[in-house]
């Protein structure tokens, strides 16, 4: 990997690097997925540490560059380039018809800078040469319905997963300050599918929330909706348990992260609202293509 520069902006850096693979193979988690695209490493959604949820820091992905997780991102500079290459040896192999690709694993593949670098709208438009069977995009930013051509000419090739944590704009406030705010990314929900867009909830982690409220506010812009907790952390909890979160709830007044009554009132209201067959959980509902 070459780094082709470096640039600041505020307190965080932009590392412009070129790649020499784009696709991984995957693993874990995502069982139902052949691979995984990340156009960026990093993260700049929150702020200078993250947001205080996020698993992600303790995983070998947030040393790949100096300096806290939050306070810098890598940006894959030549993506669509190797992308292009190694979709055309899937599909001279026959696999494209079969490949499942989840984007992003780990880095949101909107980050504010992909305004300026279109990493993740290149990577769309190599899916549109070369067709997978199916292309998940989970974010949580505003920024995707820039791609909404590009998405609509993918059809029932893509799913867009757009990362919902709560229906509380206080809980939003004081969890990711820095996220865009529950109104504006239900109305980008709402754009996507009177587009014709698949669109998936991803409550994931569930932060506290008004369980029949939050099922009236995602029933009419949603296609499903999958909700995760803390024990989706790939650790059964434990990561989030060493990140703190139980003590952070404490100090901010919220009831027990852990606690699954939560999470069971929260399904109950949007099976009711949605339907069960449009409500997942955990691993299996995020596997769910």
């Amino acid at each position: 990997m070459n780094d082709a520069g470096v640039e600041g902006v505020g307190s965080r850096r932009y590392i412009l690097r070129e790649v020499s693979r784009a696709l991984t193979r995957t693993g874990g988690f995502l069982t139902n997925f052949t691979h995984t695209l990340n156009p960026y490493v990093g993260c700049a959604f929150g702020s200078g540490h993250g947001c205080p949820f996020c698993y992600v820091r303790m995983l070998p992905v947030a040393k790949a560059y100096p300096g806290l997780w939050g306070s810098w991102v890598i940006a894959k500079i030549n993506l669509a380039k190797v992308l292009a290459a190694e979709l055309d040896v899937l599909y001279q192999s026959g696999e494209i018809q079969s490949a499942r690709i989840f984007m992003a694993s780990s880095t949101d593949p909107y980050q504010g800078i992909e305004r300026e670098l279109k990493l993740t709208r290149g990577a769309l438009i190599e899916f549109l040469r070369r067709t997978p069977r199916k292309v998940l995009v989970q974010t949580r930013s505003p920024l995707i319905e820039r791609d909404l051509d590009v998405l609509r000419a993918l059809k029932d090739s893509v799913i867009v997963s757009l990362t919902l944590e709560t229906d509380d704009e206080n809980v939003r406030r004081a969890l990711t300050p820095t996220s865009p705010s529950v109104a504006r990314r239900l109305a980008t929900a709402r754009r996507l599918k009177a587009a014709g867009v698949y669109v998936q909830i991803a409550v994931a982690p569930m932060l506290p929330n008004n369980p029949e409220r939050f099922a009236k506010l995602v029933a009419d812009v949603a296609d499903r909706v999958v909700i995760d907790t803390y024990f989706g952390d790939g650790a059964n909890g434990a990561r989030s348990r060493r990140l703190g979160i139980e003590e952070l709830y404490r100090r901010l007044g919220y009831e027990d992260p852990m606690d699954p009554r939560a999470a069971h009132s929260l399904l109950d209201a949007m099976a009711a609202y949605l339907g069960s067959q449009r409500v997942l959980f955990g691993q299996s509902g995020f596997n769910a293509i």
